[in-house]
């Protein structure tokens, strides 16, 4: 469905429980499954991407489709080969048959791994035949996508000799690299990341309880309306000493005029009337963020350049084209460089009529261009349903705040 976002009348005054971090779920649910006599998680996230992992994990099928689920699809290849016995063929979207997936194919195959392409060379489906994994010293690149080296070191100690994984030129998202060996050492298993180099000898996951913290990149849009609105707003289950990198958007909203204040349990964001005049940020450790950074930093007309993005051409859709043609509706010309970078000089062109803004069956787009409503009332946001990816309560909760909504006709667009 397609949908005009009408500002709220008042002053914004909400409260937001948060949805549980998709992130930490999918790793805690992977390495559960690893775990011998395991204790069930008694909270994941409840969003597509998880719903497609805790399916795919409970299901004895051959034939596994996890949708448009990057996280699912990496982490359930290297799973799958490391899994005796289990033999499947994984499959997905038709935008998930177009994402890489040679460079974690490659590096199982190192380990040991027998998997082959049921289609196109470099890409799902995969077909997969389990079993115990040799492991030993691998390299795979650090430059296309974390989540290829998360998948790898959550199987490492199952492999008969341990892993050591070289990672290979500039560590992106590092972060979700962290998160994923700090919840490793939560159900026992050591660790050694040196420089380039982590190292996991074999060792057996310990059955703990574990809970799932908020989403930080839910949090995102409600930063990016406190900026845009001054409004009052408070957000429940953030954890100040997050996993999460995107956790760094605490920081990050303080050039934008928000103050975070933790206070047992309840997160408060405080507007300030300092913001600075110029962004100039790297977002290698949080490349999810960059739509909401980019559309905060357009409706307040501050310039930028954002460096660190060149994971964003492999996600959901191509985000650094998918902002630049979108903004581009909202009469703001970026520009993209080297596929890493994007800036805006400031300048805004004339806008004729209510924007559509088209989402790539993206969910950040969605969540992203929805709080420039408050610039632009009646903006419409196409496709609205793309946010039961991660946050299905999205547009209920923006509601509970004071906006409004009204069906968009085909012939807005």
């Amino acid at each position: 469905m397609n949908c005009h976002i009408f500002p709220p009348e008042e002053f914004i005054e909400t409260s937001v429980s948060l949805p549980l971090s998709k992130s930490i779920s999918n790793r805690a649910l992977i390495i559960n499954a690893l775990t011998p006599n395991a204790i069930d998680i008694k909270q994941v996230a409840k969003c597509d991407d998880t719903d497609v992992m805790v399916a795919a994990l409970s299901s004895t099928d051959s034939d596994i489709n996890i949708g448009a689920a990057g996280t699912a699809m990496r982490f359930l290849t290297a799973y799958y080969a490391a899994t005796p016995g289990r033999n499947v063929t994984l499959d997905g979207s038709e935008r998930m048959r177009q994402r890489p997936i040679s460079a974690l194919v490659n590096a199982l195959r190192d380990c040991g791994a027998d998997i082959t392409y049921a289609a196109n060379e470099g890409f799902p489906p995969l077909t997969i035949k389990g079993s115990r994994l040799k492991g030993g010293n691998v390299s795979l690149p650090a430059t296309i996508s974390s989540q290829y080296i998360s998948a790898l070191l959550m199987i490492a100690p199952t492999m008969e000799n341990g892993l050591t994984l070289t990672l290979e030129g500039d560590i992106i998202s590092q972060p979700y690299i962290l998160m994923t060996l700090s919840m490793m050492k939560s159900w026992g298993i050591e660790s050694d990341f040196t420089q380039n180099v982590i190292t996991i000898a074999p060792q057996t996951y310990k059955a703990t309880p574990f809970k799932v913290e908020a989403d930080w990149s839910a949090a995102s849009y409600w930063y990016e309306i406190a900026a845009l609105s001054s409004g009052d707003i408070s957000l429940q289950g953030l954890d100040r000493d997050s996993l999460q990198g995107d956790s760094h958007i605490a920081q990050l909203f303080e050039l934008f005029g928000i103050n975070t204040v933790f206070d047992n349990g309840i997160t408060t964001l405080e507007p300030s009337p300092d913001t600075t005049p110029r962004l100039n940020i790297d977002l290698s450790d949080q490349p999810d963020v960059a739509q909401t950074i980019v559309v905060t930093a357009c409706m307040l007309g501050i310039p930028f350049n954002i460096t660190g993005l060149s994971t964003l051409k492999i996600k959901e859709t191509d985000r650094l084209e998918a902002l630049r043609c979108e903004m581009l509706k909202l009469g703001m010309e970026l520009i993209i460089e080297n596929d890493s970078k994007l800036s805006w000089d400031g300048n805004r062109m004339p806008i004729a009529e209510i924007p559509a803004i088209d989402t790539y069956k993206d969910h950040r787009m969605a969540m992203a261009f929805a709080p420039a409503a408050l610039y632009i009332p009646g903006i419409i946001i196409n496709d609205i349903d793309v946010v039961s990816k991660s946050y299905p309560d999205f547009w209920r909760h923006l509601q509970d705040a004071g906006f409004t909504f009204a069906q968009a006709d085909t012939s807005d667009n």
